[in-house]
């Protein structure tokens, strides 16, 4: 099964079934052409629990490692990761801007 990039934006991101946010944009390597991650806006409380930001809209990029196989699965609602929220840190790093 494939998908378009179209088919990821805006979807709902979920770690073991808790909403953590929304699929904003899809990092790429020119140098080899593999996504390295997807940036995520994250939900409010997501952002103050995990990373202890105040407010709401953080965006993040989630590390491609979260979604191997076995790991994280489509769905209809959008994409589940198996990671928990205490572990999530491990997958995300601020987003740089160029």
């Amino acid at each position: 099964m494939r998908m378009k990039s179209k088919e990821f934006m805006d979807k709902d991101v979920y770690a073991e079934d808790e909403k953590i946010g929304q699929v904003k944009e899809i990092g790429i390597d020119p140098e080899n052409w593999k996504v390295t991650h997807l940036e995520v806006e994250l939900t409010k409380d997501v952002a103050e629990s995990v990373l202890g930001a105040k407010k709401g809209g953080v965006r993040n990029m989630l590390a491609t490692s979260a979604l191997e196989k076995g790991i994280a699965r489509w769905t209809d609602r959008g994409l589940n990761i198996k990671v928990s929220k205490a572990q999530l840190h491990m997958y995300l790093k601020p987003v740089v801007e160029t």
